[in-house]
C-alpha cells in the first residue's frame, strides 16, 4: 500500500514524510522505507509504550541505527501517564527517555516526543537534560498555552494533528495564538487521528487490507488523547473503524482548521509551517 499512498499524497503537494520507529522491532522497517523512497526522512527512537520489551543492548543498537542513517532523526521518544501508560513504571520511561535525549544532543538530531499527561514531568527532564541543540518536536500537541513559553525557550517545536480538533475551539485557539510563528508544525499522525468533518467525504482513508491474518489492527500509536474513541469504542460505525486509518494526505484538512483558528489564509500557514519543518530537519546528513 505504501507506493499508492506516497504517490497520492505527493500528487497533493507533500515533499517528505517523517516516519518514526517506535521500537527494535520496526527500525529496519523504518531504514528500509526511507533507502526505498526519497520523500521518507526516518525517525529511530523508543517509545514509552515499548520499553519493558527493551533489549539490554537496546541503546548500543538505536545508536548504530542512527550513525549509520545520517538522514535520520530520533523519535518517537516520551513519557505517557494516559490509561496505557500509567501500566508502565514511570521512573522507567524518564530513564529512557533522558538517555535518547542525550543520544539526540551528541548526534545533533531532532528528537519527536510524544507526552500525554506528563507535560509537566518532561518539563523538569527538558530543563534537567539541558538544550537540544538541534530541537526538538512536541508531536500532536495538546498541552496549555500557559505552558508554551517554557517549552518554546528549551527549543520546541509544536506540532498538530487531527486530534486538535477534539479540544474545545476556544481552547485551542488560545494555545495556538500562544506558540511563536517558527515554531508551528502541521502532522497527520497517520494512521491515527482522523480529522473530524462535518463532511466525511472529502477525506482520504486507508482501506485496511483484509489480508490480515489474526484480525489485528495495522493501525500505529494512538497519541493517548482521553478524548478520542479507539476503533473499538466506535460503537456507531465499528466496521468502517475497524477496515478504515486516517491518510498523511488529509494533512490538508489539519492545515485548513489550524490556519482557520490563527486567521490566517492556508496559504500563509502552509509557507510558515514549511519554512519551520525544513529548518528543523536540515542537520547534516538530512535529505531536507
Amino acid at each position: 500500500m505504501v507506493p499508492k499512498i506516497i504517490k497520492t499524497t505527493t500528487e497533493t503537494g507533500v515533499v517528505h514524510f517523517a516516519v518514526n520507529g517506535l521500537s527494535e522491532k520496526d527500525w529496519h522497517l523504518v531504514k528500509e522505507m526511507s533507502e526505498r523512497y526519497p520523500s521518507i526522512v526516518p525517525n529511530f527512537g523508543l517509545h514509552p509504550w515499548f520499553i519493558t520489551e527493551r533489549t539490554p543492548n537496546w541503546l548500543k543498537t538505536l545508536r548504530g541505527f542512527l550513525e549509520s542513517t545520517p538522514a535520520a532523526a530520533v523519535g518517537e521518544i516520551g513519557l505517557d501517564k494516559g490509561s496505557f501508560g500509567r501500566k508502565i513504571d514511570f521512573a522507567d520511561q524518564v530513564d529512557v527517555c533522558r538517555q535518547q535525549l542525550q543520544l539526540a544532543k551528541e548526534l545533533e538530531r531532532p528528537a519527536s516526543i510524544h507526552c500525554v499527561r506528563a507535560f509537566g514531568d518532561l518539563l523538569d527532564l527538558l530543563k534537567s537534560a539541558g538544550p537540544v541543540p538541534a530541537g526538538f518536536i512536541l508531536h500532536s500537541y495538546l498541552g496549555s498555552a500557559e505552558m508554551v513559553p517554557e517549552f518554546a525557550k528549551l527549543g520546541a517545536y509544536f506540532s498538530f494533528s487531527g486530534f486538535l480538533m477534539s479540544m474545545k475551539e476556544s481552547k485551542a485557539k488560545k494555545m495556538l495564538k500562544s506558540i511563536p510563528k517558527d515554531r508551528i508544525l502541521l502532522e497527520t499522525d497517520a494512521p491515527e487521528a482522523l480529522p473530524k468533518l462535518s463532511n466525511p467525504d472529502s477525506l482520504y482513508l486507508i482501506e485496511k487490507e483484509a489480508s490480515s491474518a489474526d484480525g489485528t489492527s495495522s493501525g500505529g500509536i494512538n497519541d493517548g488523547n482521553p478524548s478520542e474513541k479507539s476503533p473499538e469504542e466506535d460503537k456507531g460505525n465499528e466496521q468502517q473503524a475497524e477496515e478504515i486509518h486516517n491518510h498523511p494526505a488529509n494533512i490538508h484538512h489539519v492545515l485548513s482548521y489550524v490556519a482557520s483558528l490563527l486567521e490566517l489564509t492556508k496559504e500563509e500557514l502552509a509557507e510558515i509551517s514549511f519554512a519551520n519543518a525544513s529548518r528543523l530537519f536540515s542537520y547534516e546528513g538530512s535529505k531536507v
